[in-house]
């Protein structure tokens, strides 16, 4: 891998749900913390920062660009964690064949660590989340989530 080469993370998933649905879980303080985070204030137009917090810490996301029911963008913004430092994340959403495919990317990773590798395993998490709280009312946000580590 070059020096330059940018680490990511993508996931897809189908949801039965509506776009529409789906924007307002990605776009508002209770979608989100319907399915990441319990802990969520500051989501809003673009140009809002995003606190999403996990035991009083966390990284903070400033909503880059949105076009209802198509794409969420945020950039990180803050200190923490220091690996998210310069990335991006992306909702892309499709109406297809009767449900919603989410693609997920979490863009502009340094590189790939054991951090990466966690994270790739968490948004998978927290897309099956994002899926739950799409289709029955209910998804696992933190502190409710998955426990993939157990140290």
């Amino acid at each position: 891998m070059g020096a330059t080469a940018m680490s990511e993370i993508n996931q897809r998933v189908g949801i039965n749900a509506s776009a529409a649905k789906i924007y307002a879980l990605l776009t508002t303080d209770v979608g989100l913390s319907e399915w990441w985070t319990t802990e969520t204030t500051g989501a809003g137009d673009v140009g809002s920062v995003i606190a999403f917090r996990f035991n009083g810490g966390g990284p903070d996301f400033l909503v880059a660009e949105l076009i209802p029911n198509q794409l969420v963008r945020w950039q990180h913004s803050g200190d923490t964690p220091a690996d998210w430092k310069g990335t991006e994340i992306t909702f892309y959403l499709s109406e297809q064949a009767g449900q919603t495919i989410v693609r997920f990317a979490h863009t502009g990773w340094e590189d790939v660590s054991d951090f990466l590798a966690h994270c790739s395993t968490k948004w998978a998490v927290f897309l099956l989340s994002l899926k739950d709280a799409a289709e029955t009312g209910k998804g696992k946000p933190f502190p409710n989530d998955i426990h993939i580590d157990h140290s």
